[in-house]
């Protein structure tokens, strides 16, 4: 299975869903970053579960615990070792999956790939597995903070219930003064409302997270394979239960002509800036300066607390009920998770922006 991402700043992560523990090493995370081991375990738990009544009840601290390359406070250059160990699995929950495949899920793939399957959560497809990929987000953070990059995610919509205006127009500061991570106290009610309706039914709902990515330099990205919106979408579709991507203007930009379109230049005192932004901070594969921003789709989640027909590992016609903990909708848990992918897609392009030129 392939567990690393990234090239020069790389994570590879391990553990599953109801094992003893996730972690990952990272490999390629410069020397002398001051780290802020109270700042990663906040961003954790941004993502752990229980932490409002629209999430999943497993209670879990997801206390993160570093292994090696960190001394004084500050990364060594090397690898990067840390684990956090589960502590409140009911794999009991799961015995009644044990031979059948959930619909939506990764459970029939998985079993004619490999031949096996950890049934118990989802094994190595559970999103517990994302983890991982916020310690490692989280470092990056740090060290894009040096550099004056800010990265910051939010739900823009739940079911139909969406934000209409431009991110510049909201203000992001009341992200996290509400469960949903919506900026618009107003929208994030109803948003909040329509998931705690969903999930009294047992059913499941899906929606949008937009990010945006401030500070960024000119010229990360490569022109061709290597460019910097497909990096992006390649690191967002690789979180459990992404379905879209799109960056600026996006499938929005149909209904508009090239005029209408194209970001014109003009000198500002001296720096060549654009009067709008529609390219969403990337042209030809590379970044332009302005701000980066894109959106995130989420399907439903697959596991329904309600009858549902399926069959068994021998083909059999079947019905299961799923039991056990689990969230009713993605959204509020995975805004953490995308921007600790943007953050490691970033830095991992700064760094190999670096070998550039000489």
């Amino acid at each position: 299975m392939f567990n690393s991402f990234g090239n020069i700043f790389r994570l590879t992560s391990f553990g599953e869903s109801h094992g003893k523990g996730v972690g990952g090493v990272i490999d390629g995370f410069p020397s002398g970053i001051s780290i802020d081991e109270e700042f990663v375990q906040q961003e954790l738990n941004r993502r752990r579960p229980g932490q409002s009544i629209l999430t999943t009840p497993r209670k879990e601290a997801d206390k993160v615990e570093f292994l090696s390359g960190i001394f004084e406070g500050k990364s060594t250059g090397c690898p990067i070792g840390f684990i956090v160990w589960n502590e409140n699995q009911h794999s009991n929950d799961y015995n009644n999956l044990k031979n059948v495949y959930r619909p939506s899920h990764a459970d029939y793939t998985y079993n004619v790939k490999y031949g096996i399957r950890d049934h118990r959560g989802g094994g190595r497809s559970s999103a517990r597995e994302t983890i991982s990929r916020v310690v490692a987000g989280a470092l990056a953070k740090l060290a894009l903070r040096q550099l004056g990059i800010d990265i910051t995610a939010y739900t823009s919509q739940v079911g139909a219930i969406k934000l209409e205006d431009n991110y510049s127009d909201y203000d992001l500061d009341l992200i996290e003064t509400n469960d949903v991570r919506c900026p618009d106290p107003e929208k994030a009610k109803e948003m909040a409302d329509l998931i705690y309706k969903v999930k009294g039914e047992g059913d499941t709902i899906g929606g949008t997270i937009t990010c945006v990515i401030k500070g960024c330099p000119i010229g990360l990205g490569q022109p061709v394979f290597g460019k910097l919106h497909a990096a992006l979408g390649n690191a967002m579709l690789s979180i459990n239960a992404a379905k879209a991507f799109e960056y600026g203007e996006g499938f929005k930009g149909l209904k508009m002509r090239g005029s209408e379109q194209n970001d014109v230049f003009f000198n500002n005192n001296g720096r060549i800036e654009t009067h709008t932004n529609h390219s969403g901070g990337i042209q030809g594969g590379i970044s332009n300066g302005q701000d980066i921003y894109f959106r995130v789709v989420f399907k439903p989640i697959a596991t329904l607390l309600m009858e549902q027909e399926t069959v068994n590992i021998d083909g059999i016609d079947t019905t299961l009920k799923a039991r056990g903990r689990h969230d009713a909708c993605v959204l509020p848990r995975a805004v953490p998770i995308v921007e600790a992918m943007a953050a490691m897609t970033i830095l991992d392009y700064y760094l190999l922006d670096k070998t550039t030129q000489l």
